[in-house]
C-alpha cells in the first residue's frame, strides 16, 4: 500500500498516511480541523542492470570507427507481397 502525504491548508502540518488506492483521500486535518490537501513529490527512479551508461553499450572487443553496410544480392531478393486493402478489417 502506497503512503500518502498530506499538509493543512491551515496550520501546515505535514502528515504521512499509509492507504490503499481504493481508500478515499483525507479532507480533514486531525490538529485543527482544517483542509488537508495532497503532497505529491518528485519519483526517484533506480536503473539496475547494464545498458543504461553510454559505456555499457559497446563491448571492447568492437574497432572503434563506422561500421561496414552489409553487402545486398538484389538477385536473391523477393519481392513484396501486394496487399488487397479491400479485404482488410479496419481496427480502431
Amino acid at each position: 500500500m502506497p503512503t500518502y502525504q498530506y499538509r493543512c491548508t491551515a496550520c501546515a502540518a505535514d502528515l504521512e498516511v499509509v492507504q490503499k488506492f481504493t481508500d478515499p483521500s483525507l479532507t480533514v486535518c486531525p490538529e485543527c480541523d482544517g483542509e488537508l490537501r495532497k503532497v505529491f513529490n518528485a519519483v526517484g527512479v533506480v536503473f539496475k542492470g547494464s545498458g543504461f551508461y553510454k559505456t555499457d553499450s559497446r563491448s571492447s572487443s568492437k574497432p572503434s570507427g563506422s561500421p561496414k553496410p552489409a553487402e545486398s544480392k538484389p538477385s536473391e531478393s523477393k519481392p513484396a507481397a501486394k496487399i488487397d486493402s479491400s479485404k482488410v478489417a479496419a481496427t480502431s
